[in-house]
């Protein structure tokens, strides 16, 4: 099983939309996942179609009330469970914050279902900031997989990104964890989006995905319906996009029954 956390602290860069559409796409393939979202905002809970409720996220086990596996709940698509977020998370950015450990919370919480390995990919959906949700998903992951916006102060997000990495690594929360892939987003064909396109490929090499997904008024649409692009619109370029990815995401972390 690895954990992946979606993050980037800057905001619209497609980041929720990148999480709930590829861990649709990828449960379609037959892969196990678990959607946990981080964000108090709980946007890709409602993408989801699940209403917003107090007490079902994270926040309790993180500060040390309950288990992980208690706030799974099963999605209406097969193979694809969620831990909802909800304004409790808020909270758990001072509260965790004074804690002991503060840094691993998370990363203890997510043991046990690491131990048992109920699923094959468990992805982290980051609130668009750095502060100590962001800081303990990075600490849970195996790998980072950062969404970003073809443009160019997009550039500057992703130094920033790449700094809290290391930092995560130097100070010994997670030695291991590594940028496992940053994917084009919002993508137009002009020369910005084909430069940064470049300028990301000469630094980052093959962590690049070469899947790029397009700017689409479909995928926007699709949340405030309570769906994933695969099921808004089937035939659409946000869903081909998105099919694309689970299969470039699964060439590089191949499973037993995924298709």
């Amino acid at each position: 099983m690895k954990i992946i956390a979606v993050a980037n602290q800057k905001g619209g860069v497609g980041k929720t939309t990148t999480s709930v559409n590829l861990a649709a796409c990828l449960a379609a393939r037959g892969a196990r996942i678990l959607l946990i979202d981080l964000d108090p905002q709980a946007n890709a809970t409602s993408a989801l179609g699940f209403p917003s409720a107090e007490g079902l996220s994270i926040y309790g086990p993180l500060t040390g009330h309950g288990t992980l596996a208690e706030k799974v709940i099963p999605t209406r698509w097969e193979h694809l469970w969620l831990i909802p977020g909800d304004l409790d998370l808020a909270g758990a950015e001072i509260e965790v914050a004074r804690a002991a450990e503060h840094l691993t919370r998370l990363r203890a919480a997510l043991q046990p279902l690491r131990d048992d390995a109920p699923f094959d990919f468990i992805l982290l959906d980051c609130p668009p900031s750095l502060g100590i949700l962001m800081t303990n998903a990075l600490a849970a992951a195996d790998e980072l997989l950062i969404p970003l916006q073809c443009e160019y102060f997009a550039l500057e997000g992703l130094s920033k990104i790449s700094h809290v990495v290391q930092q995560v690594r130097d100070c010994g929360a997670n030695p291991g964890l590594t940028i496992g892939g940053v994917l084009m987003t919002m993508f137009m064909r002009n020369n910005l989006a084909t430069q940064v396109i470049a300028e990301v490929q000469a630094h980052f090499g093959d962590v690049i995905f070469q899947t790029v997904i397009p700017r689409s008024v479909r995928l926007a649409e699709a949340p405030s319906h309570g769906q994933p692009i695969l099921e808004y619109e089937p035939g659409g370029l946000g869903t081909a996009a998105y099919k694309a990815l689970a299969a470039e995401f699964l060439d590089r972390h191949p499973i037993a029954g995924a298709v």
